[in-house]
């Protein structure tokens, strides 16, 4: 058996899956390292600690928020990796103190240190010059890569990255409990409706209420719909955010329309919502792949997405399973909505088409991804 450590941030719960299919990869002896239990300034998780099936540890951290970036300091990094005594360690990520400290500890004890890269080229902070070269650093010092797609496994070959050395683990969630969920919330559809206050049809966002995921981009082109269409269908959001207030404000004005925003939904009840709407609506300008499109496939909806979010490549094929459209085009995005909603034949070949594309996705996939990129690093070490 070999040791591979996974350093992450927080115990987050798409991640479990995942985890607890690499501890079941023969050969593999898997422990994870998380910097912090949750980050509650972000995302109102909750944390399904009875769903771990592997060994793990959660490490002392201290966290804030300053403007646009998330400060988090963690005590005994080193000492955890010297007590792991790893044979290789998968790294999620570049963006904390932690994360350096740990790519040094590997040089230092000459254990293979795997990142794990999510970004792609429409991830905004490309424009700053001291983050790309601290990034550029740091995927140099790293003896393989681990990514989720096609996007973010060309941006690590813009890096200079030989494509012998990135192996790609699919991002995935658990599409079995929202397969079934869905199919169970379709059955009792008209009780769902009036205990959630959902519309008899309607758009369907889920995500952070934050000006990056498109969210007024998509408030604009549920507006530029045509009235009648307005008066028959609504537009749900499912999330928290800084922005919620100002997008409520606005979504006052649109009328006719019925604007519905739910809150922060747990993952027990996501699948209702996903099931019972006309089709997933994913402006996102900036994402490095969006999961929630994973969710909404496995609920069997189509998917009209933004090129800018990562997964788009990989899981939304054009006039498919979906449509992918120019981030920020608003007109495009209105046009293909009256386009979705007025053909219910189409929507229900798209969610079919969708939900037998995503049971590639599963967390045994992204597992088998991440086994294969260990043994490889492992064994030319």
């Amino acid at each position: 058996m070999k040791r591979l450590i996974i350093l992450t941030e927080i115990i987050a719960p798409y991640r479990i899956p995942v985890f607890n299919a690499l501890a079941k990869e023969a050969g593999i002896d898997l422990h994870v390292i998380f910097l912090a239990e949750n980050d509650p300034s972000l995302r109102q998780w909750r944390i399904y600690k009875d769903e771990i099936r592997f060994s793990f540890q959660v490490l002392q951290s201290w966290r804030r928020r300053i403007g646009r970036y998330n400060a988090l300091l963690t005590w005994g990094v080193s000492s955890a990796l010297r007590r792991a005594s790893p044979d290789a360690i998968l790294c999620g990520g570049y963006n904390y103190i932690a994360s350096w400290q740990s790519i040094s500890w590997a040089r230092r004890n000459r254990v293979p240190f795997l990142v794990w890269v999510e970004s792609t080229a429409a991830d905004q902070r490309g424009n700053n010059r001291l983050i790309e070269s601290l990034k550029n650093k740091f995927l140099r010092g790293s003896n393989a890569f681990v990514v989720p797609g096609k996007s973010s496994f060309a941006y690590v070959r813009g890096f200079g990255a030989p494509k012998e050395l990135i192996y790609t683990a699919p991002n995935a969630v658990d599409v079995e409990f929202f397969v079934e969920r869905a199919e169970e919330a379709r059955h009792n559809s008209a009780t769902l409706r009036r205990d959630l206050q959902l519309p008899a049809r309607y758009f369907l966002f889920v995500g952070r209420l934050v000006r990056e995921k498109g969210i007024f981009d998509l408030l604009d082109a549920y507006g530029a719909l045509p009235s009648e269409l307005r008066a028959a269908i609504g537009l749900v959001f499912v999330g928290e955010g800084n922005e919620r207030s100002a997008l409520e404000r606005r979504a006052t004005k649109t009328v006719p329309g019925a604007v519905h925003f739910a809150g922060f939904v747990h993952r027990e009840q996501l699948p209702s919502y996903y099931a019972l709407s006309e089709a997933l609506v994913f402006p996102t300008r900036n994402d490095p792949w969006g999961l929630v499109v994973n969710e909404a496939m496995a609920c069997g909806l189509p998917v009209i997405s933004s090129g800018a979010a990562g997964c788009a490549a990989d899981l939304v094929e054009d006039y498919w399973n979906g449509r992918v459209l120019p981030a920020g085009d608003i007109n495009e995005f209105a046009h293909t909505m009256n386009e979705v909603a007025g053909d219910a034949p189409l929507r229900s070949l798209m969610g079919r088409r969708g939900r037998d594309r995503i049971l590639r996705y599963l967390p045994e996939a992204c597992a088998t991804g991440i086994a294969q990129a260990f043994f490889s690093c492992g064994s030319a070490s």
